[in-house]
């Protein structure tokens, strides 16, 4: 499996649709029991999504929206912990503007906090509760 190519790839809503709602569909609605109507909204029309392809599967997906935000990061579980997650945020931190006047922020479940600080997030102090799953607001040092 190591072998794999993965491949990251700009992705389009409406082309790529099927791929992306599968992806998101199997890791938030399905294992994390994210309410349906709270995981589909207005933003993915105009945000810039991208798709981790590994032998020709779609397999992990992330956006980012015009405001900065990161998010709707999802790898299918089989393919967690081979630096897919991280490969798809560089992709999108690379494709925000510089120079940098509002910094990219997420909304980061505690479990992965850690791995967003390894990307220069930083973790505000005030935990909060986004879909019933505890979560921290992250921005990205400008000092990259």
């Amino acid at each position: 499996m190591s072998a794999d190519k993965i491949i990251i790839r700009d992705a389009d809503w409406l082309q790529d649709n099927s791929d992306l709602k599968y992806i998101r569909r199997e890791v938030f609605i399905v294992e994390q029991q994210v309410p349906e109507a709270m995981e589909w909204d207005e933003q993915d029309l105009s945000a810039l999504h991208c798709l981790a392809i590994v032998n020709n599967k779609a397999v992990a997906t992330a956006r980012l929206q015009r405001n900065g935000q990161l998010g709707r990061m999802a790898v299918l579980k089989e393919y967690r912990h081979r630096g897919i997650g991280g490969m798809l945020l560089t992709h999108l931190i690379n494709k925000y503007p510089l120079p940098i006047s509002t910094p990219l922020f997420l909304h980061a479940q505690k479990h992965a906090v850690d791995f967003y600080k390894k990307y220069h997030f930083i973790r505000d102090e005030n935990e909060f509760m986004e879909a019933g799953i505890p979560h921290y607001l992250m921005t990205m040092r400008n000092d990259k």
